[in-house]
């Protein structure tokens, strides 16, 4: 362990503990403790280098051969905000994702509980006047700096500067700029969480009667209108209330006061995310059909064993998958007394899931996802540890609530590739609840209409228990699936316009008759914007981010061009830049297109479009899912937050603007990702009596993806895919991690992945490593890795697909192999003990990847 001193001789019997500080530093600081030892999981404020940090108490210190080990300088809470069950799956992860500690745990909690202090630069009037003739003496880097805090008025924080300059750390010009007064440097120290706080006007009791009311009224008519509605409010209201809408000044409850009839207090108001919000109505009364009952049992059943094995609920669309979820919660909540945990892939999805619950359970869910303010999620977070919330719904973070006796965890569209986290830790939320909920002793269900292989492979060597819904609930069928071939529209007789190209005349057809039916539609496209890119017709130009390998997406209604991947945004151009031709194209499409050409094409239609764009509030998709709901909206019209868990049985219609978006991709998952939105997104029809129908817009209609989708037919899509994988081989018939080296200088990042894959293969130059020295790996099924050794398989590197991202030039290689604790010791030595070249060189390691782009 490293520590916050220096290595000595030893020290005598005093209180030591062990810290995890959120840096990227694959180690624990020890630190002196003057009162009593603080337990595991404990927040604890400590000074680091030459400012202070929040951290995390892992275990006791041994200050044995530490020389100079500095005081913790506060504890910051009572009960450990990481409970010991969460501190050993957060010890497992950071060892099977080779993860810090410290960052794992800082992704557990509310960030609120993990604040940093905070290093700010003022330009100093010796500073500006540098500026301004241009800082000759100083460095380049130094003068870059001192530009873009002038830029900023002066004054801006270090990380913010980082975050602008990019190009590695700012520290060396920072401490030249201040040894010569050019700037001035102050630190911040870390904020804690802040509680809302209301004045509330209480009446102080015995109350006056009517013979001392005349006397101390008097002339004071207006306090004893206060004092009285004060009375008919149980005694107590809230003082901005009384001042507001009440009408009362401030002086008038001064008077009650001095006059001792109330008390004005302050006390704290938690944030409820649902205010404002229309309370669910009571619960839908549906009877089980013999596969949701079968099902139910089999789950109740699990929460009588020890360790019950992970069920995989595999149900079409409509099966009623929701309603099993429901009766399982019902049984753990209400009868046993025990927590639940319900995941849900996107935010999309969580209004409708959410209110769901909330019919059943009440004000015992909570919700947690991103849209909520820090605020919000801290008092949601507080009341679910303390036990007052039973129910958490929200996104992959939710799977660290701190909830006690918890009984299961459900994770709803298990396939959903949100489930896995995309920063460090890089962990994926479907594979971490199987192994809480084993380890806790709870029920983990995975359910999905279209299940992941790997899920679907271990459901058939048994290491899941399959449960099927083979039948919607309502008893309706699966919805018809009609496609038509773009390749033969494009064709047509040379006549066909853009319009037609995207919205074919079947499908115009189709739409015509829901408007006329009063039914209702939803249209699909998974791209976002209006134009993919802009092109100079004279030069053949393209507008790229200037951080990133891609081209800028045209967005109308901003009349901006944006990357998707950095943000990164400019003005829409009016000439081509490169050769000042006016004469530019919007090549590509995207939801914004399609909205006016629907918009154009239907001008009566009501339409809504549901895209990351349109849903920025908190509850924006809870708005627009409602009007849908409340069949305010006849089209519905968005990418793939749209397909998947809605339920509306007006919808009797699905449009698939283009199928293949996304399908010819450089990734191994492409056709699996193809097949489940596909799939996800045809279910959405003919829930109701009404039925419905699927069209289906392709230049593939042959693909195996594309033609299992047009049958539902999971099974035979599963048994295709997997062969696919099995040459060359890819999860889930292997364990693969992907490693990305990245470097604001291309050459670096070349010469640092080769210098990487060499390191690697002379580690293993007869292609083994042993398997049972390094952190034992663990599957999606939380089981023991029993291997003693395993074939590991280097391949690259190359370049990533996409080969430069926010400013760093990327490349990749990939560690495959048959054998998870192999893998996972690679890596580790890798991390820890693989020397980079000098220079801005980073190594990133994603074990268990969704994607390779």
């Amino acid at each position: 362990m490293a520590s916050s001193g220096t290595r000595a001789s030893s020290h005598g019997a005093s209180s030591h503990v062990e810290v995890a500080l959120p840096l990227p530093l694959f180690r624990t600081f020890t630190y002196r403790v003057d009162g009593p030892l603080p337990p595991p999981g404990t927040r604890v404020l400590v000074p680091f280098q030459r400012g202070e940090r929040i951290g995390w108490v892992v275990g006791p210190g041994d200050p044995s051969g530490i020389r100079g080990i500095r005081p913790i300088l506060d504890v910051l809470e009572r009960e450990p905000s990481v409970p010991v069950a969460l501190m050993e799956l957060a010890r497992w992860m950071a060892a099977y994702y080779v993860t810090p500690l410290g960052v794992v745990l800082r992704s557990m909690v509310p960030s609120v509980l993990s604040d940093a202090s905070r290093d700010h630069l003022t330009l100093t009037p010796e500073g500006a006047a540098a500026q301004a003739m241009g800082s000759p003496e100083s460095t380049p880097r130094a003068r870059e700096l001192l530009a873009t805090l002038a830029g900023r008025g002066g004054t801006a924080t270090v990380s913010a500067l980082r975050r602008e300059l990019g190009k590695g750390s700012p520290w060396n010009a920072v401490r030249e700029l201040t040894s010569r007064g050019l700037v001035e440097h102050e630190m911040e120290p870390p904020r804690g969480p802040t509680l809302k706080i209301r004045k509330v006007v209480r009446v102080r009791h015995p109350a006056p009667d009517l013979m001392e009311r005349e006397s101390l009224f008097r002339r004071a008519s207006r306090q004893q209108e206060c004092f009285e509605l004060l009375e008919t409010t149980e005694g107590a209201r809230e003082l901005a209330i009384l001042t507001g809408e009440d009408g009362f000044s401030r002086s008038v409850v001064t008077g009650l006061e001095e006059k001792g009839l109330v008390v004005v207090e302050e006390e704290e108001l938690l944030r409820d995310p649902f205010q404002g919000r229309e309370a669910p109505g009571p619960p839908p009364k549906f009877d089980l059909i013999p596969a949701q009952a079968v099902a139910v049992a089999s789950l109740v059943a699990g929460l009588d064993r020890a360790t019950p094995a992970p069920f995989l609920l595999h149900g079409i669309t409509g099966s009623g998958k929701t309603l099993v979820y429901i009766h399982l919660l019902k049984e753990v909540v209400e009868k046993r007394n025990c927590t639940a945990i319900v995941l849900v892939p996107e935010i999309a999805l969580t209004p409708q899931t959410v209110g769901r619950f909330r019919a059943w359970f009440g004000e015992k869910v909570a919700v947690l996802h991103s849209a909520l303010s820090d605020g919000e999620r801290y008092d949601e977070w507080r009341q679910l540890r303390s036990g007052e919330k039973r129910i958490v719904v929200g996104a992959r973070s939710a799977l660290f609530a701190p909830l006690p006796d918890l009984g299961a965890i459900v994770v709803d569209e298990e396939h959903d590739g949100s489930y896995k986290q995309s920063e460090a830790p890089r962990y994926q939320a479907r594979d971490l609840a199987v192994l809480r909920a084993h380890r806790e002793g709870a029920v983990c269900v995975l359910g999905s209409a279209t299940p992941s292989l790997e899920s679907w492979r271990n459901a058939e060597s048994g290491k899941f228990t399959l449960l099927s819904l083979p039948e919607r609930a309502t008893g309706a069928s699966l919805p018809a699936v009609e496609v038509v071939d773009l390749r033969t529209l494009r064709k047509g007789d040379g006549r066909t316009g853009r319009a037609e190209t995207v919205l074919s005349p079947r499908l115009v057809e189709a739409v015509q008759t829901r408007l006329e039916l009063g039914q209702q539609g939803i249209l699909l496209l998974n791209r976002r914007g209006y134009a993919s890119f802009v092109q100079c017709r004279g030069c053949g130009e393209v507008t790229e981010c200037p951080h990133c390998s891609v081209s800028l997406t045209f967005h109308r209604g901003r009349k901006r061009l944006l990357c998707h991947h950095c943000r990164h945004e400019e003005p829409a151009p009016q000439r081509c830049p490169r050769c000042g031709d006016t004469d530019l194209s919007y090549r590509g499409m995207g939801t914004e297109q399609v909205e006016r050409i629907v918009f154009e094409t239907f001008p009566t239609a009501r339409i809504a479009r549901m895209d990351v764009d349109t849903t920025g509030g908190k509850w924006a998709h809870a708005e627009i899912l409602g009007r849908v709901e409340r069949r305010e909206v006849d089209l519905l019209l968005g990418t793939q937050m749209i397909a998947k868990g809605l339920d509306f049985p007006n919808v009797t219609l699905v449009g698939v603007i283009n199928a293949d978006v996304g399908l010819h991709l450089p990734d191994f998952r492409a056709s699996e990702r193809t097949f489940q939105l596909l799939s996800q997104v045809a279910g959405r029809a003919g829930r109701g009596a009404l039925g419905g129908e699927v069209i289906v817009q392709t230049s593939v209609p042959d693909h195996y993806a594309i033609q299992a989708a047009l049958r539902h037919d999971y099974e035979g899509f599963a048994r295709r895919e997997l062969k696919e994988r099995t040459e060359p081989r890819y999860p889930p018939h292997l364990r693969l991690a992907n490693v990305v080296v990245s470097s604001p200088d291309p050459e670096l990042a070349a010469a640092g992945a080769e210098k990487a894959v060499a390191w690697l293969r002379r580690l293993i130059p007869a292609g083994t490593v042993p398997a049972g020295t390094g952190p034992a790996g663990t599957g999606p099924a939380g089981r023991e890795d029993e291997a003693t050794h395993g074939e590991v398989e280097v391949v690259g590197p190359a370049p990533c697909p996409i080969e430069r991202l926010h400013g760093r030039w990327r490349w990749h290689f990939f560690l495959r192999t048959p054998s998870p604790a192999a893998l996972g010791r690679l890596l580790d030595l890798l991390v820890r003990e693989h020397s980079p070249d000098p220079g801005d060189v980073r190594i990133s390691v994603d074990r268990d990847p969704v994607a390779l782009l």
